[in-house]
Order: C-alpha cells, then sequence, then structure tokens
C-alpha cells in the first residue's frame, strides 16, 4: 500500500502479507526492481562481489492479490533497522502469515537506503552521523510512522481503501483483520521503535525486539523513554552473539522497570544481521565465510532461522491469540 500522512508531508510504502484462499496470482518479489538495483549494488561492495550476479528482483512464496482467507486474524507490524528496508523480514513475515497473521511492514524513507513508489520515484535516504538528538529524531519518525500505519489499517478494517492512488485491494481485507489484537517487532533500532511505539500507544499489544539497544548513548545512558518507564505489555527480547542484557545497559534497565511479561531468547553463534534476510542469502551466495561471519556469524542458517521462527510464532501466539481488548 501507498500511504500519504498529510499532516506530516510524508509518504509510505507498507507491505502486506496474510493468510489467502489461495495460491494463485503472480508471485510477490523480493524488492521492486528500482529498489533491488540500489540495495544490491551497495550489498555487493560490502560482500565483494560482482553487482551483476546479486539480483534481488527473485520471487518470494507470496502471491500478490490473492484472497483475504475469512476470520478475524491477528495483525502484527514490523520496521526495520535503520536504513534497511522492510523487505529484509520476509521469512520471519510469510511465516508468520502461514500461521494466521496480518503482518503490515514499512519502511522509513528519508532514512531507509532506498524506497520505490508505485509511479517509479525512489526516495533515498540516509542518515546523519551519530548523536543522541539524530536518535531522538529518527525514533519520534519512526514511532510516528508506525502510528499512522495503525490509523490505515483501521481504515481498512471499516471498508475504507487507505491507499493514495486507490489501487485495488485483495478481496475481503476488511472482514479479515481484528485491529483488538495487534503486536509489533523490529530489528535493530526496529526493536528499539517497537519498544517506543507501545509506550505510545496501547493499541499495540505484545512487541518484541530483534536485538536492538534502546539507548541514544550507551556511554552516557542516555535510554529510550520505555526503557526508563517500563511496559505494561508483554515484550520479547532476542540477541545474538555477545550482544544481551548482560552486555547492554539499555536492556538491563529495561527489565529492571518492565511492569508487563518479559520473554528473552538468545541465539548463540549468531550476529547482529542474523535476524534479518541476510541469515538467508548470504550462504547461498558463495561468499567467503569470513567475510559474512560479522553480518550472520557461524550460526548454521537453517538452526538460525528455525529459532527465530519459532520464536516470534510461539511469543505471538501465547500473547496475541489469548488477548483481545
Amino acid at each position: 500500500m501507498h500511504l500519504v500522512d498529510q499532516a506530516r508531508d510524508r509518504e509510505l510504502m507498507a507491505t502486506v502479507r496474510y493468510p489467502a484462499v489461495h495460491d494463485r496470482g503472480p508471485r510477490a518479489p523480493f524488492l521492486t526492481p528500482g529498489a533491488a538495483a540500489v540495495i544490491a549494488e551497495a550489498d555487493a561492495a560490502r560482500i565483494r562481489m560482482d553487482p551483476a550476479r546479486l539480483d534481488y528482483r527473485f520471487a518470494t512464496n507470496a502471491r500478490s492479490g490473492a484472497p483475504v482467507a475469512a476470520g478475524h486474524l491477528p495483525v502484527v507490524l514490523f520496521t526495520p533497522g535503520a536504513e534497511q528496508p522492510r523487505a529484509l523480514a520476509t521469512t520471519q513475515l510469510e511465516e508468520l502469515a502461514s500461521r494466521g497473521y496480518v503482518t503490515v511492514a514499512f519502511d522509513h524513507p528519508g532514512e531507509t537506503s532506498v524506497v520505490e513508489l508505485p509511479d517509479g520515484r525512489l526516495v533515498h535516504g540516509s542518515l546523519p552521523p551519530q548523536s543522541v538528538e539524530v536518535g531522538r529524531r529518527m525514533i519520534a519518525s519512526r514511532v510516528a510512522d508506525a502510528r499512522f500505519v495503525l490509523d490505515q489499517l483501521e481504515v481498512l478494517e471499516r471498508g475504507g481503501n487507505p491507499d493514495v492512488g486507490r489501487r485495488a485491494l485483495p478481496a475481503r481485507p476488511s472482514r479479515s483483520l481484528d485491529l483488538t489484537r495487534v503486536g509489533m517487532f523490529g530489528h535493530s533500532a526496529g526493536g528499539f521503535s517497537t519498544a517506543e511505539t507501545m509506550l505510545a500507544d496501547p493499541r499495540i499489544d505484545a512487541g518484541a525486539n530483534l536485538d536492538g539497544s534502546m539507548a541514544y548513548s550507551q556511554r552516557d545512558q542516555i535510554f529510550g523513554q520505555a526503557v526508563e518507564q517500563g511496559l505494561d505489555r508483554p515484550f520479547l527480547l532476542m540477541s545474538a552473539g555477545d550482544h544481551s542484557a548482560a552486555t547492554d545497559g539499555s536492556w538491563q534497565e529495561f527489565l529492571d522497570n518492565q511492569r508487563g511479561p518479559i520473554e528473552q531468547r538468545h541465539l548463540d553463534g549468531g550476529e547482529h544481521f542474523s535476524y534479518t534476510d541476510y541469515q538467508f542469502l548470504l550462504p547461498r551466495l558463495g561468499v567467503d565465510p569470513a567475510i559474512t561471519a560479522p553480518w550472520i556469524g557461524d550460526v548454521d542458517a537453517a538452526h538460525s532461522l528455525d529459532f527465530q521462527r519459532t520464536s516470534l510464532v510461539e511469543f505471538f501466539g501465547r500473547r496475541l491469540y489469548r488477548c483481545q481488548r
């Protein structure tokens, strides 16, 4: 969906995945052509391979335009890490959709490296040098994006079409959304954003942070508001490598202040980007493991993916299927 927040003069793109009535229709690409080319060129430089060999337009398991399955389905939002595209959680989001959730992934134009709009325009973005003020502005913008996306899902639930171009929607979306059961998760800065959004918006019933610090400055111990106040709803912390509550002051304080249920999972042998589709993609490219290890560690890829899928499905299963506002 192409969404426009008139109040902030801001365009957003959101990818919605859901249980479908049938699997007919074209398979959705991992990335649209313009975004695929830009991101492949940047990634190829990082992993030292020819960008001509890296094509991110490959087909995923989802089918575009398939009718939505009947039933009141819980909703899970996803927000990616800093400068990363929303597509980088495709394996996790497809798994959740296959288990009965409507998932909505959105990125953050101006920050995300590139966002492609339906008319082919490419919105390039990058972050200024890191500082406390830059971090605060970034998280505040992300929280506003998430709350706006939720507002537009309410329009959809009422039978409206929030897409600014009024592009055709799949059959039966309004009858399938259950916005009394909403979860949210994110990787890295997306996990930080999830906690801050939950603090600001009671519509989100459970959240998960995939390896994201919740500090604007670890050195000066300047943490997010959710860390300082805690949340009164369930939250999952997933870590990898040498990152955990034992090494992250923001997580330690969050655990001390958290008022709702808290769960923790650790991926041994993984690294920060194990919690993205790079865990799935990089081992298939034939790149020297010494180059990819700082990204995804030396964990077995199949084990890592199973760990992530199982952890998210079980967490949201416990916290959303038993929850109704």
